[in-house]
Parts: structure tokens; sequence; C-alpha cells
């Protein structure tokens, strides 16, 4: 395993074969969280796409980032899903107008020196009303002070960073701000085990009158709502990286065994060049999206290139489930050994399914922008 004092000349493919690969079923089974080869990713640019070569990235923007979270996602998702915290958290900073809080956390994050976090799924369910704000903040002389408590922001730890945002107590519009997770008032807590993805660090965030100084926030409330629509197109479609590194490791797990059982798997109802000519689909629009993105990131998406984005991530996550779920019934009884690779997939596609924002909330978000819903 790499250190941080060890310099890392080799390419993502040779690192994930080096350090994430062999570590693959204690990640899964015994939730070891993957530290240095997170670390690693980062001094060899994994993070830097989505952050300015003025703050020590690449600059190469979204499509290198979910290109590179592609990857990772062919061998483990729990680390896909841990190099889109991390870039998602750059990006907000990225795209922020802030430029303090930008020189004091994008060079740390681009390289991975600095590991962070995203908190924005109670901000965002709230903001569509499908549950209530869990944190609230009081202006204060030269910031906020924020109360409440998160249930679960992964890619955390002690020196650890992470965005979140929540309303403004008598104002009632959003802020968005940098927690440092050492900070006073601030406390980490472990308290479930999951069915997958327990390698993420994923913890709940008590607040206890936390002070924000201005330096570290991104949008005061009068700059909050435009710096959501801002994030949120980017932030969503990234999410397609996990779904397509998982889609292409399933549909390689079922032409494996399609060298043996094909007499009796071409029963099945999907079969591996099915699902890749979806995939194929998928990941072409992934890649024109993001470019768009990219070409539009310092103003507000339009309601109708959310809504394409929205639409995609639907697809993928949905693609990714049903990808899954014929791997494992390719597999057969090999593939639901507790350590076998095709039963992992499954449980790792419920998490695309389920992760802010789920399924269920895609399609309500696009029937609202549709206005066939309220």
């Amino acid at each position: 395993m790499s250190t941080l004092a060890e310099p890392v000349t080799l390419d993502l493919a040779a690192l994930i074969a080096r350090d994430l690969s062999p570590r693959v079923t204690a990640i899964d089974l015994e939730g070891e969280y993957p530290e240095s080869f997170l670390r690693a990713a980062g001094q060899i640019g994994a993070f830097a796409g989505v952050v300015d070569p003025k703050y020590g990235g690449s600059g190469k923007g979204l499509a290198d980032t979910i290109a590179q979270m592609a990857k990772i996602g062919e061998t483990c998702l729990s680390s896909a899903f841990l190099h889109w915290c991390q870039t998602a958290c750059a990006r907000y900073i990225q795209l922020c107008d802030n430029d303090t809080a930008k020189a004091e956390w994008l060079p740390a994050l681009a390289t991975g020196r600095l590991l962070g976090g995203t908190g924005l799924s109670n901000t965002m369910k709230s903001s569509c009303t499908i549950e209530r704000f869990l944190l609230s903040a009081r202006r204060v002389e030269g910031g906020y002070e924020i109360n409440g408590t998160l249930p679960w922001v992964s890619n955390l730890g002690a020196d650890h960073v992470f965005v979140t945002g929540c309303p403004v107590e008598g104002d009632g519009r959003l802020l968005f701000f940098v927690v440092d997770c050492k900070q006073e008032g601030f406390k980490l807590i472990d308290g479930v085990r999951f069915t997958a993805l327990e390698g993420t660090r994923t913890l709940a965030c008590q607040f206890r009158t936390v002070r924000i100084d201005d330096r570290r926030v991104l949008a005061h409330p009068e700059q909050g709502a435009a710096y959501l629509q801002r994030i949120q197109p980017g932030m969503i479609l990234a999410q397609l990286g996990m779904g397509l590194g998982l889609i292409r490791d399933c549909i390689a797990l079922i032409e494996r065994v399609g060298r043996t059982h094909s007499h009796i798997n071409c029963f099945e109802d999907d079969q591996a060049e099915t699902l890749q000519a979806a995939l194929d689909d998928a990941e072409a629009e992934t890649f024109r999206l993001a470019a768009l993105l990219d070409a539009g990131a310092a103003a507000p998406a339009t309601p109708h290139r959310l809504t394409e984005v929205l639409r995609l991530r639907l697809a993928g996550g949905e693609l990714a489930l049903r990808a899954a779920n014929a791997a494992l019934l390719h597999q057969g009884a090999r593939g639901y050994i507790a350590t076998a690779t095709a039963q992992r997939r499954l449980r790792e596609a419920y998490f695309i399914a389920i992760v802010t924002p789920a399924l269920k909330h895609l399609r309500r978000e696009i029937a609202r922008q549709e206005g066939r819903v309220q």
C-alpha cells in the first residue's frame, strides 16, 4: 500500500491494480476506508479535473472527472463514490464567488492532501419539500452559527472538510458553507452499518453552535438560490461515473460466465450485447452533457438542461439495477457466494438507486419540471 511520503508515478489503472483491487473485499465486508488509495489517486490528478489550474487543478472538467470515477467504479463502487464526494466538494468551492475559500481549500482538495465530503442531501431534498431542513443558521457578526444534526455524510474524518447548506433564521433563504470537522462544537457520530458502501466513512454530523466565518461561506442567502442552480446539474451528472463503471463490470461478469454457460444463460432476459448498447448510449449522452455544463459552468443551468441531466441520471440508475440483476442471474450460485463480485454489484446498484437524488426523487423532479405535479 502507498504512503503519503511515497511519490506516486503510476497511472490510475495501475494504481487501482496495486492499491485498490486487493482491498475490495475488506472495503466491502469489513468497512475498510481506502484512505491510502484516495490520497495516492489525488497525487496523480484523479481529483484535479473540477479545479482551475490557478488553484492546483487541471481544469479538464466534468468529463475527465466522470471518466476517472467510472474507471474506479469498474473495481469498487465505494471508492468511486468517495471520488464523487471528493470532487463534488471541490467543485462546489470552485463554483462559488469566494476567492478566499478557493485559495484556502482547493489546492489541497485537488491533490488529495485534504479529503472532503458533500453534505447536501438534506439541503436538496428539503428544497423540494421531500423532507424538512435539519440544520439552521443564525447570522452573527462576521459569520453564522449553525445548529442541528445531519444523519449521513460521507468521506469524513477528523481531518476532513465538507460542504453543506441550510436556511438562515429570520430569512428562510439558503446559506452554503465549508465545515472543518476539527472545529469547535462539531462532532462526528458513527451509528449505523450499511448493507453496502460501508467503507465510505458515512457518519452523522452534529452541530452545536458551530461558527462559520464569512471567509468559509460559499453563498450567502441572497446568493443561495442561484448558487444551487449552478452546482446542482454537475453534481447529479457526475454520479453517472459510478453507474457507468459498475455497468461495465456487470457486462464483463456476464461475458465471463458466458464462456461456459451460454447454452443456458441465453434464456435470461438481459444479454451482454443489449446492455452494452444501452451503456454506449448512456456514455455518449453523459459526456455530451458534461461538455455543455463545463462550457456554461459559471451560470445557472437552464430548466431544459437540468431536465436532461435528471432524465439521464434516472436512466443510468435504472440501467445499473438492470445490469447488476442480470450479472447475478447469469453467474448463478457462484455469484451468490458472500465474497462474490456479482452479489456485491447488486448491493452497490441499489445504492446508486437510493443515494440522493434517489430514483423516486428524480422521477418526482422530472414531473415537477414538466408541470405534472406541484
